[in-house]
């Protein structure tokens, strides 16, 4: 196990409400995230899966930090920025980028923080879950409660990709 269950700060669901039910899974596999991340150095954060591939816990959390910073910055709170960690010339920078150094870990979670906490508050203040953001793709419009679902199946499937990183970098495995 990774914590103890008494030190777990994950809940077990009990939520009231659709936003407190959505808000409470994303914040759940957001702290998943973390978990799988706790107590490794630079180098372990930073280590690739298998060749060829870049993935890399490092890697996810750059990447999860774009996946915010697009879907409730950009998307829903309607902000012209420039995205984290990628540009036109490299595409997957968010991984390409994602080096042993522990500047770059640190940039990384400062980065993934400040993105979850606009998100978290731009859900708490929105005036419900059917208000609707512009998405880059064809002007489509998208209510807040679908970014909610699939930011939960984002990192859902990256914390399963988290789970074999960090089996692989020291054998820990679960929660």
């Amino acid at each position: 196990m990774f914590v103890h269950p008494d030190e777990d700060t994950r809940t077990d669901g009990g939520f009231q409400g659709e936003r407190a039910v959505l808000a409470g899974y994303l914040r759940d596999q957001r702290l998943t995230l973390e978990l799988k991340c706790a107590g490794l150095d630079a180098e372990a954060l930073a280590r690739r899966s298998v060749e060829p591939s870049n993935l890399s816990l490092l890697g996810l959390v750059r990447h999860l930090a774009g996946v915010e910073q697009y879907w409730f910055r950009q998307v829903m709170a309607g902000q012209a920025v420039r995205r984290h960690y990628r540009s036109e010339e490299d595409r997957a920078g968010e991984f390409t980028g994602a080096v042993a150094d522990p500047a770059v870990v640190a940039d990384a979670w400062a980065t993934w923080r400040a993105e979850v906490a606009f998100a978290e508050q731009l859900v708490a203040e929105a005036p419900g879950l059917d208000v609707t953001g512009e998405t880059a793709h064809d002007d489509e419009r998208m209510e807040l409660r679908e970014v909610l679902v699939h930011m939960i199946e984002e990192y859902a499937r990256h914390n399963g990709h988290a789970d074999f990183l960090r089996e692989r970098i020291d054998g820990r495995v679960g929660q």
